[in-house]
């Protein structure tokens, strides 16, 4: 496993993080998850990522059972604020002072931590003033139940007004985690640019397009059973924008360059994702143990320059660049 420091921060996280989204108190059952996290500790994995929102606080739970008895120390532990929990009352969401001090009390008892390394803003919250979010995370910093923050979603614009308020106030925003893959990449025009030029690094989620880059989607196909696109429990909805029969057509045409470079399909998708130097990690899930193992071995692989020429001439006109799109990720009413 390699690692790569954390925006412009001295803080070194592993360049293949373990999420729980969609998994830990959802899809896989509890023991499961457990065996995925000790799959990825074994798999020299020290980076792990959820958020209050994931199974309304239950995933939080199962990977704080999880970790229990690891040495803190030898951890990065990232969490999330933002959708709503709990009840879903008016407060039970977004970014205001009121819900960043309860969540984040909320988010360190479920996880059996005094800190988190890693606090981040969700999305961006059109409702509460940006100087009131930036003044409680300052606060969260200084009471030491987080030692970094950074956010999910941001727009280049969000992040530029962020950071300078966080510098204002005394801390490091020192990272932003959008998703980003070979078919998804709306950051790289106007979020990376910006992130390079404060410090701060992408922490990507969904290297793999929810699975469409396993290749295992074959057009004209029903998806294979048991798979995300079967899974009415949110998996379906948020695989959907992949599954035309031209992009996964496209998608076939990576098989012939994996094989050549004695990669699976996945492990090429999450490698490529972090050929970018301004990815500090990339976010894989896992229903199963041994998938873990699978794409942490894309950790420190070196894609050459033609191969990535290559993957872009066969996806073509499949990918989605639009920058305006990011743009859309966070709601103008704050979620109930």
């Amino acid at each position: 496993m390699k690692y790569r420091y954390l925006g412009n921060s001295g803080l070194k996280v592993s360049e293949i993080c373990y999420g729980n989204w969609l998994t830990h108190g959802s899809q896989v059952e509890n023991e499961t998850a457990e065996k995925c996290v000790h799959a990825a500790l074994d798999a020299g994995i020290t980076s792990f990522d959820t958020a209050d929102a994931y199974a309304n606080t239950v995933a939080e739970k199962v990977l704080g059972k999880a970790l229990s008895g690891v040495r803190r120390e030898s951890l990065e532990i990232f969490t999330k604020v933002y959708w709503p929990t709990g009840p879903k009352g008016p407060n039970d969401s977004g970014l205001s002072r009121k819900h960043i001090m309860e969540s984040i009390n909320g988010s360190l008892k479920r996880l059996k931590t005094d800190y988190v390394d890693l606090y981040q803003a969700h999305r961006y919250d059109h409702e509460t003033p940006l100087e009131e979010t930036m003044q409680a995370f300052a606060d969260v910093v200084r009471a030491g139940k987080a030692l970094y923050i950074g956010v999910s979603e941001w727009d280049a614009a969000q992040i530029r007004a962020g950071h300078g308020m966080a510098r204002e106030l005394g801390f490091q925003l020192v990272s932003n985690q959008p998703q980003y893959s070979m078919l998804w990449r709306v950051i790289e025009e106007w979020v990376v640019p910006t992130s390079t030029e404060l410090g701060v690094s992408q922490i990507c989620w969904s290297p793999v397009a929810q699975g469409i880059l396993t290749g295992k989607y074959l057009p004209g196909q029903p998806p294979p059973a048991r798979s995300r696109a079967t899974d009415d429990k949110g998996g379906a909805t948020t695989i959907q924008r992949f599954m035309s029969d031209d992009l996964l057509v496209a998608v076939q045409g990576l098989v012939p360059i994996a094989e050549e470079l004695d990669l699976t399909m996945s492990q090429l998708a999450v490698a490529w994702v972090l050929q970018n130097p301004n990815v500090a990690a990339a976010i894989i899930g896992a229903s199963r143990p041994k998938q873990i193992s699978e794409n942490a071995a894309a950790s420190g692989v070196v894609l050459p320059e033609e191969v990535m020429h290559r993957i872009d001439g066969v996806l073509g006109d499949v990918v989605v660049r639009n920058p305006m799109l990011t743009a859309q990720n966070s709601p103008k009413v704050r979620p109930s």
